[in-house]
């Protein structure tokens, strides 16, 4: 099969996906070459189901052939695979190691879902999503602080972990009728700053085809 028997790091991923952003963003910031193998996820290839035979999602790394699943599992495994490249983890501080990982999974477990919400739903159903994502992204500038990125001077696991749904910003503004620069200015800058590293840059697509792929899933599915 095509792509299965390489040896080095493969990644299967998705183009608007934030989860297969963020592992082209750690490959990168760890300075590792792979090879990126877009998939069909309305023809799943065959690939892609035997080595993610549980959920059937992307990303997946592969690794000599070896499947690493889902997007925070594959980022901290590059940061362990390969010790000496730049960590994206702190170092020597298993406090501030958790720290990282806790609002990683923040992350994961309140955004992409309020955002979905967010586009997706109408009446009631919208107006709570938009006071959640208010009330979400400013948990996360108040996590920030005053740093320049997540957990001080340096870019790291979190800001990884985060920077992929910047993208989506444009269409949280647009369907919630909200202003990130507005309600959240710190996390604003912080996100212009990512915007200008190399990986970032590389990986991300312009908030106007991340609205333009939504608007044609809300068509898909028959929302209007």
């Amino acid at each position: 099969m095509a792509g299965e028997k390489k040896q080095g790091l493969q990644l299967l991923g998705f183009w608007v996906s934030p989860f297969g952003q963020r592992c082209r963003i750690a490959l990168d910031e760890k300075g590792l070459s792979y090879e990126y193998l877009e998939q069909d996820l309305a023809n799943k290839s065959e690939l892609l189901l035997r080595a993610n035979p549980v959920h059937k999602k992307i990303p997946v790394l592969l690794h000599d052939g070896r499947p690493v699943c889902e997007s925070l599992i594959i980022v901290q495994y590059l940061d362990e695979a390969f010790p000496a490249m730049p960590a994206l983890l702190p170092a020597g501080d298993p406090y501030a190691r958790a720290q990282a990982r806790f609002w990683a999974d923040y992350v994961d477990k309140k955004l992409y879902d309020c955002g979905t919400r967010l586009w997706k739903l109408k009446g009631d159903g919208h107006a709570q999503a938009r006071t959640e994502m208010v009330e979400i992204l400013r948990t996360l500038e108040g996590a920030l602080g005053e740093g320049r990125f997540f957990g001080g001077e340096a870019f790291g696991f979190v800001d990884v972990a985060l920077v992929p749904f910047t993208s989506w910003f444009l269409a949280y503004e647009w369907f919630g009728d909200l202003s990130v620069e507005k309600e959240c200015p710190r996390l604003a800058a912080w996100a212009k700053r990512c915007a200008e590293r190399p990986s970032v840059a590389k990986n991300l697509y312009p908030p106007e085809k991340v609205y333009e792929s939504i608007c044609g899933m809300k068509k898909r599915l028959g929302i209007e």
